[in-house]
């Protein structure tokens, strides 16, 4: 299963044509609550986590369930940033693997706060995999986006920055 799920990742990669027939047969999942919070301090005075769906993680830690069809909902606390690896089949991520920068830039977030462009970066990242789906959507919205806001509520984080695998 792993295998074929790598494959297509690289087909789709270097296909895309593949990848378009892919996406148009998708059906996200649609919300109309989302809210939206103004900043109420300059950037420059924030604390910046990053959240990525990427499949980045620890190396310590457990990878993250490339065998369930519908993904894995659980969560990565990252708080070691220099000892990353992703687990993830659904994208070809050979680049990143060379550098985690393009899906997790924590060294640019470093470089911004020794420019001052933000007021820190937090103690705090979080791993998670994308295609998360069927059964798991449910566990993944209540339960572990729910650990995720708690802990950045915690740590007094300001900003968040989000990326995809």
């Amino acid at each position: 299963m792993r295998l074929k799920n790598q494959i297509i990742a690289r087909l789709i990669t270097r296909f895309p044509a593949l990848s378009k027939r892919f996406i148009d047969s998708y059906k996200p999942i649609e919300s109309t609550d989302i809210p939206f919070t103004s900043m109420s301090k300059p950037l420059s005075a924030c604390k910046v986590s990053l959240v990525t769906t990427s499949g980045v993680h620890l190396i310590s830690q457990k990878p993250f369930n490339m065998i369930d069809k519908d993904g894995d909902p659980t969560l990565r606390i990252i708080n070691d940033t220099n000892n990353l690896m992703i687990t993830h089949d659904y994208y070809d991520h050979s680049d990143a693997d060379k550098d985690i920068n393009i899906v997790f830039p924590i060294d640019r977030l470093k470089e911004f706060e020794e420019q001052g462009v933000i007021g820190k970066v937090s103690e705090h990242h979080f791993g998670l995999m994308g295609h998360i789906i069927g059964r798991h959507i449910d566990i993944l919205v209540n339960i572990t986006a729910k650990e995720i806001i708690a802990i950045l509520k915690k740590d007094s984080v300001d900003v968040v920055i989000l990326t995809p695998g």
